[in-house]
């Protein structure tokens, strides 16, 4: 995704999350959301610590007394859009809330806190994605002396393990639940190491815990998060908890619980974990599993660790050991150097595997970084436009001839809400992680549903509803004659 991390990126103003009214009696707290699923995780983390603290949530800008904007670094134009939304809030302040308090959090504020606290004079209060504990504090002070507050100190440590979220802004079907922090990979594009600080995962029994929660709550699917999920490390009693054991353990908690993950580093994509989705009918049938670029030497200019040979030698391992896995990826268009026949090699690298899905960005500098340090962003923008175009064309393309494939097919679907486009209808994803749309009929929010495609886009299956499922075990392809409910399992 240019310059940012491997999860995938939430990037309109349509996708801001905004609180409800709930929580204390004290100060009424405006909350939104920028960027990625982290930054989401991270918010609900936010609003736990402010309810025990007395602060309410409001989805009301007039009516409350803060305003936190929770911001992503990872691209420039993801900083910009933020940017503009600061600056709309602080015009709104000077018009009719003089005494309103104005907050960042998360990545942009401890990268950009001194032009926000001292050049721009946009906020009053920053607060990076290690100091959230101190927000109550640091609320308290700036209204108290009206003076500035900062706190953006990076932890080793800090997990919010012990932390309950509050899913304040859930459909109460599906929760995103962090397992660990930072990143150690250094990849020379991405600010994440800087802003998010090194890798520290949270304990096992604490996620666990979360989990069986969520269960006990009605949740029907986790999605566990992390920069990169698949280094989780712990020990417990002498030995190491990795991800794939975790992911199984996860999966032992109920049969009616799926699971997802983002995001993953090809390098750490073992045949454990792969096991794990084959043998576990409730971990998904699908990875994330960013390549950023199809050329072994922007790659190694990228510091991925990976060569391009390599790389397709996982997807053919991945897709051996899991049949019918999906796949979707993040690219990047325009990287420092990159020629026309390095650009060749992204899109002959995405006709042979076919992704189901991909984040496609234009790269842009992100300071500090080793690209932003040795190299030269020396892509015209121009050349960048065009060669992203490309790539988001010959993806469509390869989205909707999969999404072809699928008519006739029967996907256990898990209702996740109304369609966009119709009341009458609704919409959820299938065990691979496509989006299926079918009519409401009796059905409910988060029921498990299996849906036979009948037509489709290249981002959406549209079908008909067979009957509801018992739970969301795999995906039945009944026109290749396969029964995916009966893999066998591999000792």
């Amino acid at each position: 995704m240019n310059s940012f991390s491997d999860i995938p990126i939430l990037d309109d103003l349509d996708a801001v999350k905004k609180t409800p009214a709930s929580g204390g009696g004290g100060p009424q707290v405006y909350l939104e959301t920028y960027g990625c699923q982290m930054n989401v995780s991270d918010s609900e983390i936010v609003a736990s610590i402010l309810k025990e603290n007395d602060f309410g949530l409001t989805h009301d800008l007039n009516g409350a007394d803060v305003v936190l904007i929770n911001t992503c670094a990872i691209r420039e134009n993801a900083e910009q859009k933020v940017r503009r939304r600061l600056q709309e809030i602080r015009a709104h302040k000077r018009k009719y809330r003089p005494d309103l308090k104005i907050g960042v959090l998360g990545c942009m504020a401890e990268r950009l806190r001194t032009q926000f606290l001292e050049e721009e004079k946009l906020v009053d209060l920053v607060v990076g994605p290690d100091a959230y504990r101190d927000l109550p504090n640091l609320l308290k002070t700036t209204f108290s002396t009206g003076q500035a507050a900062v706190n953006v100190q990076l932890s080793r440590e800090e997990t919010y393990a012990d932390i309950a979220p509050v899913r304040y802004n859930s459909n109460g079907v599906s929760a995103f639940v962090s397992i660990m922090r930072g990143c150690d990979n250094m990849c020379s594009f991405c600010v994440v190491p800087f802003t998010r600080g090194r890798e520290r995962s949270r304990p096992t029994r604490s996620i666990l815990d979360e989990c069986k929660q969520l269960i006990d709550s009605g949740y029907k699917e986790v999605t566990v998060l992390g920069q990169n999920v698949n280094s989780y490390s712990v020990g417990e009693n002498g030995s190491a908890v990795n991800f794939a054991e975790l992911l199984h353990r996860i999966s032992l908690l109920s049969d009616s619980l799926r699971i997802r993950y983002s995001t993953s580093h090809p390098k750490d994509c073992s045949d454990e974990l792969l096991h794990v989705h084959r043998e576990r009918p409730n971990v998904c049938n699908y990875i994330h599993l960013p390549v950023q670029h199809g050329n072994t030497g922007v790659l190694k200019r990228m510091r991925r660790t990976y060569s391009r040979d390599e790389y397709l030698s996982l997807v053919k391992r991945v897709r051996n050991i899991v049949p019918g896995i999906s796949l979707s990826t993040d690219i990047i268009a325009g990287f420092c150097g990159e020629t026309e026949d390095e650009h060749a090699d992204t899109l002959s690298l995405m006709r042979e595997i076919r992704y189901d899905h991909a984040f496609m960005f234009m790269y842009s500098e992100r300071p500090n970084t080793y690209a932003a340090r040795k190299y030269n962003d020396d892509v015209s923008e121009e050349m960048k436009k065009r060669r992203l175009n490309e790539i988001i064309t010959l993806q469509n393309e390869i989205s909707l001839e999969n999404n072809r494939n699928e008519i006739g097919r029967v996907h256990t679907t898990l209702v996740e809400g109304p369609s966009r486009r119709s009341d009458e209808q609704f919409s959820g994803r299938s065990d691979t992680n496509k989006m299926v749309v079918f009519d409401r009929e009796s059905f409910s929010i988060g029921d498990y549903v299996d849906v036979r495609v009948t037509s489709c886009t290249s981002a959406t299956l549209r079908g008909k509803a067979v009957n509801k499922s018992r739970n969301g075990f795999r995906t039945v392809s009944e026109s290749a004659g396969i029964n995916e409910h009966a893999l066998p399992v591999v000792n």
